[in-house]
């Protein structure tokens, strides 16, 4: 009753319009041009778009009276089979034929309608259809009959498919907005989308775009939702509750507003429209928000969606205004803008076509036969209007009208929050700086760590929250993850499972477990999972792997290696172990602990030097001395020796010999200074010496294994193996390994008892093996590159992003190294950390002490000496000037100096001394003395 009461109204106004305009053809001489409209007469959207092609022509002709052409209407009920010749301002029936053909599909009724159009009106141009669907069949009929189609509403991107150049789109094509949803997704690092759409042409054809510009930035599609337009409740609600069993929380939204109305308010009956939810809609709903009711609109708060931007202009509000004044029952929205710069555009094109030549040709043969398209003329118009179309430019009310390819361009996209009683504003997307807060800014100015904020405003979210969604949960009522978990044996530092006698069910422990767990922790929601135990003897490692690129486990936590081959099935997360193959060789003590050790901490060169240097002081300070001191005096094999042993003497006591010149005791103390130097480096470089161990690797790199075709051990992994034969090494010198305890065995044997000379580990297993045996093994290389472990997810897993993410923050908290404190804690307490420690073992490095430790020293003694010996000659020449026989002089050097003020002294504490003893003596020799004073 109200769609009949709206159409009742909306035609009486209709023939108002029409009739104005028939008086104002009335004044002039004016050919009339025949135009088809088809479109869905008695509904809203229609109507409305039937009163702005009105609007239109009334308008266009008003403002241009001096135009030859006028296009008269014949309209089309695509519902109801209803033509209304607009023109004539009467309304008549289709043809019998055609009512007997038409089905109630629409899509055959188009078909139908415009070949009627065509054959019968002979209209030399259809405005119209309204859906996409009905447009894909009458293309046909405009191509074969060259009648050109402007379609305000189509907006399918399959239409461009067919190629048809008599096909005009006066509107945007869907695909033409992927790149803003595009960005939206990629401003907020969503990974993961879920298209839902409408199963027919117009729902299919932005697909293979969406799915483009998706993978451009490297989105998953993990599968798609298809509605039938003619679907139940009881269907919505069954694809509904599967989307909410699935981890995917961003969807994707294209359908016509009908079917969107009822979606939305199934979605929230259902629980899909609260916290943690993001819903896209496209422009084919979002342009239509505001004819939606209250009640429509409460169901879709918090939706985002891409709008129709249409700028606003003086013409605009005008329009608005008269609108508003003729139809305040009915919305305008941007398909009556459309509509109404289209039929513009026609009659522009009209005008500049001209009139001559509007009628049909028979068509051939070939087409005659066929069936439907008996009677069907080409329009000899139709090419000449087809060029005036395609040159047709104007400012419309949508903004600037111009067909390139045969179709509108959209430079701008309005991005809206549904909040309240309508779509919200929040930002704009354009071809040259993508998402904006304003249309007319013409850059952003972003830092390296800018967010959504500084591209849009702030956005109110489904269950009104402002906290952006994650885009990816794990659903409380979907399925809980089954985690492979592979036990070995050889490690249960990192994976270890135990029997629990109670309840027989498998607990796990290990360092990967905990890690794991703390992991989980620190993600931003829940997941639920369970551990499924996996024996390494009944699978390995790239079987295990694998499965989970079969489906069979969703993940794998473990001491997993990540590698390039496995990387193929599965993604890894940031590894959480430090990386590397690491060589480990035995070592050993390099000292020689002979019965001549004490004379290496000295080189032999410091050795001779401080020998010569004894002989040299000794002979100095002799020179000095024997002149003036009796010490030094005496027959040359008595001087000789105390030369010697004053010189000796100094490194252990002081000797007996007094020295009494200045020059002499300068020498002296120098020569003090520089034993006692020499004799504390010494003591401290012997004592290193035979307290310490020099524990040196037996092998230093990869090569030399190479070289000596030495046995080598390998841990138990294709990875290492294939490494190793890829270097060099052959099947026969390779042997595997199983636990800690087997590989030492096979290094303490040797290659000469059929052991090993070295072993290759990951560095994880690496510090588990030398803090067992620090002392006698050592790694002294990583000749091989590996990403350490991580924990395995399916390709494509949004899991994997939120769990590298956590794992940095366990990294960056105390966590990580209370799990390694309690899990890698040394079996030796006394063996360091071989990862804080590059060298496991530490040595002393001995150096042995060299002239060029002392030769500041040396050089200070020598110049000292050079001196004294200078000074003392020149003082001995200056007193015998007329000596020149070298024996004489000789003679008298080993005479004493009786001049020198040494030997006045010694004299005169002589003298004084034996005055003393004489005194004594006198007073024994005479005892009456004694007493004699009383």
């Amino acid at each position: 009753m109200k769609r009949e009461s709206d159409l009742v109204l909306n035609l009486f106004f209709l023939v108002i319009i029409i009739s104005l305009m028939q008086v104002g053809e009335s004044q002039n001489t004016v050919t009339d041009v025949k135009v088809g409209i088809v479109t869905d007469v008695g509904m809203t959207y229609s109507n409305m778009a039937l009163f702005c092609i009105n609007m239109s022509l009334s308008g266009f002709y008003s403002s241009h009276p001096e135009t030859r052409t006028r296009l008269v209407s014949t309209i089309v009920d695509s519902k109801n089979d209803v033509v209304i010749a607009a023109a004539g301002g009467t309304y008549t029936r289709m043809h019998n034929s055609c009512t007997t053909l038409m089905l109630s599909y629409n899509k055959t009724f188009s078909f139908v309608a415009a070949l009627d159009l065509i054959t019968n009106k002979k209209v030399k141009a259809i405005i119209g259809p309204w859906t996409s669907m009905q447009a894909q069949f009458m293309i046909e009929i405009g191509q074969k009959s060259q009648v050109p189609i402007v379609s305000y509403s189509a907006t399918s991107p399959f239409l461009s498919s067919i190629r048809s150049q008599y096909f005009f789109r006066a509107t945007y094509d869907d695909s033409s907005q992927v790149h803003a949803i595009k960005e939206i997704i990629k401003l907020f690092g969503w990974r993961e989308v879920v298209p839902v759409y409408v199963d027919n042409t117009f729902g299919e054809g932005i697909m293979p775009h969406l799915t483009d510009a998706l993978q451009e930035i490297n989105v998953r599609i993990p599968y798609r939702t298809v509605i039938s337009p003619n679907a139940t409740n009881e269907e919505l609600s069954v694809e509904l509750l599967r989307m909410m069993t699935l981890p995917t929380r961003v969807f994707i939204v294209h359908f016509f507003e009908r079917l969107a109305s009822r979606f939305f308010a199934k979605a929230k009956e259902i629980g899909l429209m609260k916290q943690g939810y993001v819903w896209i809609i496209t422009n084919s709903i979002t342009d239509g928000l505001s004819s939606m009711n209250e009640t429509e609109l409460d169901t879709m708060q918090g939706v985002l969606g891409v709008k129709t931007h249409v700028p606003r202009s003086e013409e605009l509000e005008g329009f608005k205004s008269r609108w508003k004044n003729r139809f305040s029952l009915s919305d305008l929205d941007v398909y009556g803008l459309w509509a109404y710069d289209a039929t513009t555009a026609l009659a522009m094109a009209i005008e500049e076509a001209g009139t001559s030549n509007l009628t049909f040709a028979k068509t051939d043969d070939a087409m005659r036969n066929m069936p439907g398209f008996q009677g069907l003329g080409v329009s000899q118009y139709g090419p000449k209007l087809l060029q005036a179309l395609s040159g047709v430019r104007f400012k419309g009310l949508a903004g600037d009208f111009r067909f390139i390819n045969r179709e509108l361009q959209p430079s701008v996209f309005e991005i809206v929050n549904v909040n309240g009683h309508g779509g919200r504003t929040i930002g704009y997307w354009t071809k040259e700086h993508g998402l904006l807060k304003k249309v007319d800014q013409t850059q952003v100015t972003t830092t390296t760590f800018s967010t959504w904020k500084d591209r849009l405003r702030p956005i109110i979210w489904p269950g009104d929250t402002t906290f952006v969604p994650k885009g990816w949960e794990i659903p409380t009522n979907g399925k809980r993850l089954k985690i492979g978990v592979p036990l070995y044996s050889g490690y249960p530092q990192f994976v270890k499972g135990t029997r629990d006698p109670i309840t027989n069910s498998t607990i796990f422990s290990g360092f990967c477990i905990e890690y794991f767990e703390a992991v989980i922790q620190a993600m931003p929601y829940d997941v639920s999972y369970d551990f499924i135990s996996i024996s390494v003897d009944e699978m390995d490692y790239d079987t295990l792997v694998y499965q989970v690129y079969l489906g069979k486990y969703d993940a794998v936590v473990g001491d997993t290696t990540i590698s390039a081959n496995r990387s193929k099935y599965v993604e890894f997360s940031l590894p959480y172990t430090p990386s590397g193959v690491g060589l480990v060789v035995p070592v050993k003590d390099h000292v020689k602990r002979s019965s001549t050790i004490f004379l290496t901490p000295l080189t032999w060169g410091l050795w001779l030097l401080i020998l010569f240097s004894f002989f040299i002081i000794g002979i100095v300070v002799w020179v000095l001395e024997h002149r003036v001191n009796p010490d030094f005096d005496g027959p040359g094999k008595y001087q000789i020796s105390t030369i010697l042993w004053f010189s000796f003497s100094i490194m252990v006591f002081a000797p007996r010999e007094r020295v009494l010149s200045f020059w002499a005791r300068l020498v002296v103390i120098i020569w003090y200074f520089l034993v006692l130097v020499l004799t504390q480096s010494y003591t401290a470089s012997l004592a290193t010496l035979l307290t310490s161990q020099q524990l040196h690797p037996t092998i230093t790199n990869i090569n030399t294994l190479l070289t000596e075709g030495a046995s080598v051990g390998y841990q138990s992994s294709y990875f290492i193996l294939e490494r190793l034969r890829e270097s060099g090494f052959s099947d026969a010198n390779l042997v595997d390994y199983g636990s800690p305890e087997h590989c030492d065995e096979l290094l303490s044997k040797g290659p000469a008892k059929g052991g090993i000379s070295a072993v290759f580990m990951e560095v994880p297993y690496v510090r588990l093996f030398l803090g067992q045996y620090c002392n006698r093994y050592k790694m002294v290389q990583t000749p091989y590159k590996v990403d350490g472990f991580g924990f395995v997810f399916p390709i494509g897993s949004p899991l994997v992003a939120d769990v590298s993410r956590a794992i940095l923050k366990v990294e960056e908290s105390n966590k990580e190294n209370q799990l390694e404190n309690a899990w890698f804690k040394k079996i030796d307490e006394s063996c360091p950390d071989p990862l804080t420690n590059p060298d496991p073992n530490p040595s002393e490095s001995f150096l042995q002490l060299g002239i060029d430790s002392f030769w500041v020293l040396f050089l200070t003694a020598a110049i000292v000496c050079v001196t004294a010996l200078g000074k003392c000659m020149f003082h001995f020449l200056k007193e015998n000037p007329y000596q020149r026989n070298l024996q004489e002089l000789w003679e008298m050097f080993l005479q004493p100096d009786r001049k020198s003020y040494i030997n006045q002294v010694t004299k005169i504490c002589q003298c004084s001394s034996g005055l003393g003893m004489l005194d004594n003596n006198h007073e024994e020799a005479n005892p009456a003395n004694n007493g004699s004073h009383t």
